[in-house]
Parts: C-alpha cells; structure tokens; sequence
C-alpha cells in the first residue's frame, strides 16, 4: 500500500482477473501472466500498447473519458467499479488525501448522544455504529447478543478474519469477507497514505491469507446492505437483513440496523435471544453502549 501508482495497481490486478476467453481471444499457447496480456487491452480498447503501458506504469495520469470508459469495457468492470476507475485517474499531487477521505481524524470519533439513545431503546433490532475503518464505536446489548465482537473496541475486519468464531457465526462468511474487503477498498480509492488503514490493511495481510488473495483483486463495492446468514449457538440459524445507514454530520460513521421478516421463524428466534440479552442469561453481553463486558455463554441451545 505505498500508494505511488494505484491507477496501475488496479488495472494489473483486473486485468488479470479476466480470461482471453471472455473477450472473444483464444486462450491457447503459453502465457506467461494470468488474464489479459497488456497488448490484448489495448488493441481491445482501440488505444495504442505504449499508451497502455504509460498508464499502468503511472506515467501518464490524466486518460480522458472515452480512454477509460473504452478500458472499463474490455476488463468488464461494473458501474461500481468504473466509478472506481475514474477516481483513480483524477490528477492530483503525490501525497495530497481527497478531502474527508483517508486521513487519521484530528480528534477522537464520538457517537452522538442520540444516536446511542436510539440504538439502545431498540430491543428488537440489533444495532451497532462503525467508522470508516470498521472499528466498532457502540452497540445494543442484541447486538452484542449476536456476536460478542459487537462492542466498542473491536475493529470488525479483525474480527470477521481473524476470530474463529465469527467464521462459524457466520454461514456467508465467504462472502462477507469478500463484500467486506471490497468495502474497504472502495472506500481506500487512491489514498492509500492514511497510517490507520496502511497498519488495518498490513496486520490483515500478515495474519489472513484469505485477505491477502481478496486485497489482490482490487474489487470494490460500496457500502450497502445485504442478507446476513447465521448461525448462532443459542438459537440456532439466523437470517438478517442489516441496513447500512450513513450519519450526517459525522467523518464517516454509518448505523447498522439487523432486522428479521416480521412473523418469520427468524423474528421469533430474535425474540428469545431478546429475552436471553434481557436477563444477561448465556449472551456474554453487557448492557447499553456495547461495552462487551459481562458473563461468559453456558453451553446451552435453544431447541427448534
């Protein structure tokens, strides 16, 4: 994550990802790369080899639109990740972050009052607040319920690859870290230079192979919501809607909101660990702002 070219970092790691196949070329004889030879991209995009390469190498950081949008189409990028695309290739001086972008907050990140008056009045909805990093800045006690890693403290991209038992929690876990890490790229862009995010990015790449292989691929994906699959060890198997709400007036500090079909056997099994949250009874939780603290989870489960 040095940052010095990523416009080239992100077309290596696309091209790759795309086979001759795909693009209408044949496939056959040696290859010494994986995916599309630089040449293939640019007779593709209709632009000249050594143009293509200038890019890649960072030589040349202003391509126009039409030079862009013609290279999205060959590596077969979404609208997510063309938009991706374009902010890589906007021109400005080596070092200098996008406003309210990467950059470590000039003081410390306070959840507002009323934010965690909200969250804990809610009993039927877990509830956590993140930061752009994904570190955990409150919680409901259901939440918490859910997993003992929603709690103030816990960076959640840890977490997820890192504690074993999040990777039995959840039944989606391979794509939760994919979505995930295409997230957090999504959100990197080009400003790489930020110290919190370049130590995230480092300690997950020493410690998780699996980040590593997904970090490579340069996808990205915006924040949004998704189905959470779970399994959980009171009650049982679990799915979720969780709805990722951004907070005006913040410096990137978004509400989840985890929410089961009205009716739904899911409902119902969020009910009970409602109640077990309630009574402090085998959830490991504690109470109010997510501090996590509070009894250890007898080996018990609720029988479906």
């Amino acid at each position: 994550m040095d940052g010095s070219n990523a416009l080239g970092e992100f077309l290596r790691a696309r091209r790759a990802l795309v086979r001759p196949a795909d693009v209408g070329l044949p496939g056959g004889g040696l290859r010494r790369v994986p995916g599309l030879r630089r040449e293939e991209v640019a007779m593709l995009a209709g632009i000249s080899s050594d143009y293509y390469l200038r890019l890649e190498q960072g030589r040349d950081r202003n391509p126009s639109v039409q030079v862009l949008e013609a290279i999205a189409g060959v590596l077969g990028l979404d609208a997510d990740a063309t938009a991706h695309l374009f902010g890589l290739a906007q021109d400005r001086p080596a070092g200098v972050r996008q406003a309210g972008r990467a950059g470590a907050p000039q003081r410390p990140e306070q959840v507002p009052a009323s934010i965690l008056q909200l969250i804990d009045g809610w009993t039927r909805n877990p509830a956590y607040v993140q930061n752009r990093y994904r570190d955990c800045l409150a919680a409901n006690a259901l939440c918490t319920a859910l997993s003992p890693n929603y709690r103030r403290g816990v960076n959640l991209m840890r977490a997820v690859f890192l504690d074993p038992a999040e990777r039995e929690l959840r039944r989606d876990w391979d794509d939760l870290t994919r979505e995930g890490v295409a997230t957090l790229r999504a959100y990197a862009g080009g400003d790489t230079d930020d110290p919190h995010l370049r130590d995230l990015v480092g300690d997950l790449s020493l410690h998780s192979e699996r980040f590593r292989t997904l970090w490579a691929r340069h996808e990205v994906r915006p924040l949004r919501g998704r189905v959470s699959h779970l399994s959980h060890p009171l009650v049982g198997d679990l799915e979720l809607h969780s709805d990722k709400l951004t907070m005006d007036g913040t410096d990137g500090l978004s509400l989840v909101v985890f929410h089961a079909e009205p009716g739904s056997r899911d409902a119902e099994l969020l009910d009970i660990l409602g109640s077990l949250a309630a009574t402090g009874a085998g959830t490991g939780t504690g109470t109010g702002t997510g501090t996590g603290t509070g009894q250890e989870a007898p080996q018990e489960r609720v029988e479906e």
